[in-house]
């Protein structure tokens, strides 16, 4: 299998979701999108991967790369590839099925609990999360669900974290795959949106315990086994 990373800073890469893959033998391959590098073609992909950022969805005047990024995953999702979206790339993938991405009520920033939706268990990808989980957050937008999606779950600041398109598309607005180094590297390039509210947590907070890093990305795994034995 060949999975294909669209990657949009230098500090927000496939992290867990690498090891996970070099485990099933599978090839990766990423672009950096940050940097003008190429597109990949379709033919050359099974499985899509997009990735977070601190752009916005709609900033294609400040990031043009932005157009091609959006026309290549419409592409991917026409052409029934298995395409996963995180965070930013939750974002994109809500936006392509039809919603608009807008700024939420609170920004959800460091570790917080997500309550899995009732429906979530009609797809094998929300079979795979417990009813309730810790996951790692670093958003200010949000979406709501797009028609003919599966909702995954919500928290407190989000009511929509993330949902399911015929079994193969995923959109995840929270992390799971970020690392202790992830994190910090996050922390150092966007600290400055650490300005306190209701659900943002210090830089402190959020490094203090490394074991919940491992926990986390234990758990991408089991998603990723589910949404990779079911498509």
């Amino acid at each position: 299998m060949r999975l294909h990373c669209l990657q949009h800073v230098s500090f927000e890469n496939l992290a867990a979701i690498d090891t996970w893959a070099a485990g099933r033998g599978w090839e990766r391959s990423t672009t950096h999108l940050y940097a003008g590098e190429r597109l990949p073609a379709l033919d050359d992909l099974d499985w899509l991967v997009i990735m977070g950022g601190p752009m916005n969805i709609y900033a294609e005047e400040g990031h043009p790369w932005l157009v091609a990024e959006k026309r290549l995953i419409a592409q991917a999702v026409a052409a029934g590839k298995t395409v996963l979206g995180i965070c930013l790339g939750a974002q994109l993938l809500a936006d392509h099925l039809g919603v608009r991405v807008v700024r939420g009520s609170h920004p959800e920033i460091g570790w917080f609990p997500v309550v899995k939706h009732r429906e979530a268990d009609r797809t094998a990808v929300g079979r795979a999360l417990p009813p309730r989980f810790t996951a790692f957050h670093w958003h200010g937008d949000t979406f709501s669900l797009p028609h003919g999606c599966v909702p995954l779950g919500y928290s407190e600041a989000c009511p929509c974290q993330g949902f399911v398109f015929q079994e193969r598309v995923v959109a995840l607005q929270f992390h799971l795959e970020f690392t202790a180094q992830r994190a910090a590297a996050v922390i150092d390039h966007c600290g400055a949106e650490l300005i306190g509210g209701p659900y943002v947590q210090s830089a402190e907070e959020m490094l203090a315990d490394s074991g919940r890093f491992e926990r986390l990305n234990t758990r991408m795994a089991a998603l990723l086994d589910a949404l990779a034995d079911g498509t």
